[in-house]
C-alpha cells in the first residue's frame, strides 16, 4: 500500500474493503494491518526521554513568554511525581483525582501516574467552579475512591474541596507542592501490563450523572499507532501544537496530548479559550507560538474566526507554519469550513488542508480518519488500520459500531452499563448513524448521520435527521446564531431553540443594547434571523426541514443540567427536556417568531 502526498504531507492511501452481510449490515475495514504498538504510556515517554531528551515537550505561559520542559526534564520530574504516588499508597485501585484545568503541573502529575501504574481521573473544573451543589464532583469522588486530589491553586477550589472533605477526601496537593515532590526520587520499578487502567474519563449522557469510561495503556498506545499508520507524517514533522482542548476529554487529553508525546512533538498549553472572555488570552498565545497543526471544535473555530478575520498580524502568525486545519466533536458548518479557507488564503501563507475524524471517549477516540483530500464538511474518513466499523441498519439509518484494540473495555464500576454498550459480535454500539459517501465506492470515506436517538418522526410520518438539519439552520444563519436545538417531535411541525451570537446581534437593536435578554426579545433581532429561516425554507421546503417557528434563548446552556460539555457540544435531549416549557409553547404557537413563507 502506497503512501500518496497532500500538501506536502505524507498520507496513507485511500482504500478499504467492505463486507456486506445476509442480514444488510456492512463491516467496513482498512487493508493495511495495524503492526506493534507500545505496551505503555510510561513506555513512551521513557522512549522519548531517549531519543528526544533535549527537545522541548511542554510549554506554559509564563509572564510575556512561555515556561519550557525538555522531554528529559519532564521525564524526570515525572518519576520523581510516581515515586510519592506510590509512597503515599496510590495504586490501582487509588487514583489520583485532578479537579484543575490544563497546566504544566496538570501534566506531569498525570504522567506521574502513568509512570507509577496509577489512574489518573481528570474532571471537569466546571463541576467544581461552576456547579451550585457539586452533585456531580460528588458523584465521580464517590465512585473512584481517589487517594489524592490535585488542583493547581486551592483557593478557587475551596468551596469543591469543602464539599469533598465532607465526604472524607482531603489529600489534596497544589502546585505548590510540586517542587519538592517531583525531585523524590527516581522512576519506580512497575510492572504495568497493557490492560491496566490509564484513565477514567468521565462522560455526560443525555440525563443523570456523568460515567466512568475505562481508559487502558493497550487503547491509548494502540490508537496513536493507528493515527501514525493512516497519518505517517507525524512522524516525519513533529508536531507543534498551541492547544486548548480540555484534557478532562479525550479529544484534548489523548489525542492531542498524546499526539504529541508519541511523536515527539512540542505542546504550548494555551491557557485561553476560543469563547469570551477568555478568546483574548488565546489569540495572544498563538502570537508566540506558531502551529503547524491546529486541532479546534466547531465552536472554537466560529470564536477564533472574527479574530483571524480582523488581524493581518494574527493571521499571519497563525498560517505561517500551519500544514493542517482539524475540527471533531460536532459538525462543521460548511459556512465555517469557507470562511477558514477565506482567512487562509488573506494570510498569504498557502492554505492548508482541512481534516477531521470521528470517535468518542469510549473509542480512544480515534474510530475514524480523513486521510485523503475532502471539498466540503460532512465526511468523517475511513476506518483506521486495526479498527472494525459496523453499519447496523436501525429504523431508516445506519447505526455505526466499532471493534478493535482502541475500544473501552467498559464503565468504571457498571457492570450494566457494560454489558449494555456492546452487541454480540463484541462491538460497541456508539449510538451515531453513519452511511457511506459513495454506495459503489467504499474507499469514498463515510458520512456523519446525526444521532439514532436525536432523530424523530412528524405526525405525518416523515423523519426529520436533527443533526443535518441544526448544522444546515446554523450555517443559513450565519453569523447571527451559535447554536440550536431541534423541536417538532409529536407535532406536524418543526421548531428551534436558538441561542443567538450575542455579539453579533448586538448591532442589530442599539435600543437593546448588549442586554442578552433585551436581544433575545428585540423584534430587529427576530427579523433578522427569520428572514435567514426564510431563505432556508425557501432552498429546503420538505416537511422534515422547514422551519414554521423558534424562540430566542438568553439563558445560556448548563452544565450542571447535562445541556453542553465544556467543548462547547449541546445535548439536544438533555436541552429538550430542560426547556420543556419552550419546546410546549412552540408547538402550541404561543411563543417565538412565525418564520415568513419566502416569496
Amino acid at each position: 500500500m502506497t503512501d500518496v502526498t497532500l500538501n506536502g504531507l505524507r498520507f496513507l492511501a485511500q482504500r478499504a474493503e467492505l463486507e456486506r452481510r445476509d442480514d444488510g449490515a456492512m463491516i467496513l475495514r482498512s487493508p493495511v494491518p495495524l503492526g506493534d504498538y507500545p505496551a505503555t504510556l510510561g513506555a513512551v515517554l521513557t522512549a522519548q526521554a531517549g531519543a528526544n531528551g533535549e527537545r522541548t515537550f511542554l510549554a506554559g505561559r509564563d509572564g510575556d513568554g512561555w515556561q519550557t520542559l525538555t522531554y528529559a526534564e519532564v521525564h524526570a520530574r515525572a518519576a520523581g511525581i510516581a515515586h510519592h504516588l506510590l509512597t503515599a499508597g496510590l495504586g490501582p485501585e487509588r487514583p489520583l483525582m485532578l479537579l484543575s484545568g490544563n497546566s504544566v503541573g496538570h501534566a506531569l502529575m498525570t504522567l506521574g501516574a502513568v509512570l507509577a501504574g496509577v489512574p489518573a481521573v481528570p474532571v471537569s473544573p466546571a463541576y467544581s467552579l461552576m456547579s451550585a451543589d457539586h452533585a456531580k464532583l460528588r458523584h465521580i469522588t464517590d465512585l473512584t475512591r481517589p487517594g489524592l486530589i490535585w488542583v493547581e491553586d486551592a483557593a478557587p477550589f475551596g468551596p469543591a474541596l469543602k464539599a469533598l472533605a465532607e465526604q472524607g477526601f482531603e489529600t489534596v496537593m497544589t502546585s505548590a507542592d510540586l517542587a519538592a515532590i517531583q525531585t523524590a526520587g527516581t522512576a519506580p520499578d512497575v510492572d504495568i501490563a497493557p490492560d491496566a487502567v490509564a484513565k477514567i474519563l468521565f462522560t455526560s449522557g443525555s440525563t443523570g450523572m456523568p460515567k466512568g469510561v475505562i481508559n487502558t495503556h493497550r487503547m491509548l498506545c494502540a490508537n496513536q499507532a493507528m493515527l501514525a499508520v493512516a497519518w505517517p507524517f507525524v512522524r516525519d514533522m513533529a508536531p507543534v501544537l498551541v492547544d486548548w482542548l480540555p484534557w478532562n476529554h479525550t479529544f484534548g487529553g489523548n489525542f492531542c496530548f498524546n499526539l504529541a508525546l508519541f511523536n515527539g512533538g512540542t505542546f504550548h498549553i494555551d491557557d485561553g479559550k476560543p469563547a469570551p472572555p477568555l478568546i483574548g488570552r488565546t489569540v495572544e498565545n498563538l502570537r508566540l507560538a506558531s502551529p503547524n497543526l491546529y486541532f479546534n471544535v466547531p465552536a472554537g473555530f466560529a470564536a477564533l474566526l472574527p479574530a483571524l478575520e480582523q488581524d493581518a498580524d494574527l493571521r499571519d502568525c497563525f498560517f505561517r507554519d500551519l500544514k493542517a486545519i482539524f475540527y471533531a466533536a460536532a459538525a462543521l458548518p460548511q459556512d465555517l469550513w469557507d470562511r477558514l479557507e477565506r482567512v487562509a488564503d488573506l494570510s498569504g501563507h498557502p492554505r492548508p488542508l482541512m481534516l477531521s475524524a470521528w470517535g468518542s471517549t469510549e473509542t480512544a477516540p480515534l474510530a475514524t480518519l480523513v486521510h485523503f483530500s475532502i471539498p466540503r464538511a460532512g465526511n468523517i474518513g475511513l476506518p483506521v488500520p486495526g479498527c472494525e466499523l459496523k453499519f447496523q441498519p436501525s429504523g431508516a439509518k445506519y447505526e455505526l459500531r466499532l471493534r478493535g484494540p482502541n475500544i473501552t473495555p467498559g464503565y468504571h464500576d457498571r457492570p450494566d452499563l457494560t454489558a449494555a454498550a456492546f452487541d454480540e459480535e463484541g462491538f460497541y454500539r456508539m449510538g451515531d448513524a453513519g452511511l457511506l459517501a459513495d454506495p459503489d465506492d467504499p474507499s469514498a470515506g463515510v458520512l456523519f448521520d446525526g444521532r439514532v436517538a436525536e432523530d424523530f418522526k412528524l405526525t405525518t410520518g416523515t423523519w426529520v435527521s436533527v443533526g443535518a438539519l441544526r448544522v444546515g439552520t446554523v450555517g443559513a444563519c450565519s453569523p447571527l446564531v451559535q447554536d440550536v436545538v431541534v423541536t417538532g417531535h409529536d407535532t406536524d411541525r418543526i421548531g428551534l431553540l436558538i441561542w443567538p451570537a450575542m455579539a453579533a446581534v448586538a448591532g442589530l437593536d442599539p435600543e437593546a443594547g448588549d442586554d442578552p435578554e433585551a436581544l433575545c426579545a428585540s423584534a430587529k433581532v427576530n427579523a433578522a434571523i427569520a428572514e435567514k429561516l426564510a431563505a432556508w425554507n425557501a432552498a429546503n421546503p420538505a416537511s422534515s426541514t422547514r422551519i414554521d417557528r423558534f424562540v430566542l434563548m438568553a439563558a445560556p446552556p448548563s452544565i450542571d443540567a447535562n445541556e453542553i460539555t465544556d467543548k462547547g457540544y449541546v445535548n439536544q435531549r438533555a436541552t429538550l427536556e430542560r426547556r420543556a416549557e419552550l419546546v410546549d409553547a412552540l408547538r402550541r404557537g404561543t411563543l417565538g417568531t412565525r418564520v415568513p413563507t419566502a416569496e
